[in-house]
């Protein structure tokens, strides 16, 4: 017991013991300044100084924008613009994917790329001559009424029997048609031979989608139109308008060259698509 004691006023003996902490300058050793501490005091500043360290920074990164640079740490407004870019970003690659769809279909285009489909000539002979007996062929009242309504919506329809197109196209050039429109050897457009640096003309209003040059076809103008109607014109001299100009029918969008591999003079290659589909100007287009 005695010795628990002895220890116990030793340890309190060496907390309380004072010292002396003298600054002194180091070329003439004058004295600064100077305190007197002991190590309790020295423990229980460390302790209070820990305290507050901790607690400041501890509010300082809960209460303050800087707790947006710790690894791992989500707030709110954090997760509601990840969510925002994450919705642009699908917005965005959904735009791109209609874009390349759009632009293969330019590229088809140009480069006369269209799947034909075969038929069974004597399937469609056999039924056309067969005569349906015991049929009421008669329309009805509602069937008449849909009939008048689908005439009217194609009415000018580019696609409807070029008989009855009530559209009127402007021809692109006046000249000689030197080759027709054939799709069986995948010429899906008329040839118009006329006289170098002619005017080409817009065949109706609508906007410049593609104006470049290429290597088969030179120098290449494409509009499209109302009605999903395209018009592409090549083998030009120069180009009048850029792309995303819009035009007016009649109106000047490039000069009649030669240039191009696929051409032997100055002509305009002249083409008119609908929906994918190509169709012969020269039943919508007198070039003479």
């Amino acid at each position: 017991m005695a010795d628990k004691d002895k220890r116990t006023k030793k340890i309190k003996r060496k907390l309380l013991h004072k010292y002396r902490l003298v600054v002194l300058n180091e070329d003439t050793f004058e004295e600064r300044f100077s305190f007197k501490l002991n190590r309790l005091n020295v423990f229980v500043f460390s302790t209070i100084f820990a305290v507050f360290l901790i607690a400041g920074t501890t509010l300082l990164i809960a209460f303050t924008p800087l707790r947006e640079y710790i690894p791992g740490y989500s707030s709110t407004s954090l997760k509601q613009r990840a969510t925002d870019l994450t919705y642009k970003t699908d917005s965005l690659q959904q735009v791109i994917n209609i874009n390349e769809s759009y632009l293969a279909s330019i590229r088809k285009v140009l480069t006369g790329d269209v799947k034909t489909v075969d038929f069974n000539k004597d399937s469609i002979l056999e039924l056309a001559s067969r005569t349906p007996g015991g049929v009421d062929l008669a329309p009805s009242r509602e069937d008449s009424l849909l009939r008048e309504k689908v005439m009217q919506e194609d009415k000018y329809n580019p696609l409807a029997d070029p008989g009855s197109v009530k559209i009127v196209l402007f021809p692109p050039v006046k000249g000689t048609v030197s080759e027709g429109y054939n799709p069986k050897v995948k010429h899906y457009a008329v040839d118009i031979v006329t006289a170098k640096d002619a005017p080409v003309k817009a065949t109706a209003d609508g906007t410049v989608i593609f104006a470049e040059w290429t290597a088969e076809t030179g120098y290449v103008i494409i509009l499209e139109h109302s009605n999903n109607l395209i018009s592409v014109y090549k083998h030009n001299a120069s180009l009048a308008k850029e792309q995303g100009e819009l035009v007016k029918a009649g109106e000047v969008i490039a000069t009649a060259g030669n240039t191009g591999d696929l051409t032997t003079g100055p002509h305009l290659h002249f083409e008119l698509w609908s929906e994918g589909y190509p169709l012969n100007p020269a039943n919508f287009i007198d070039f003479d």
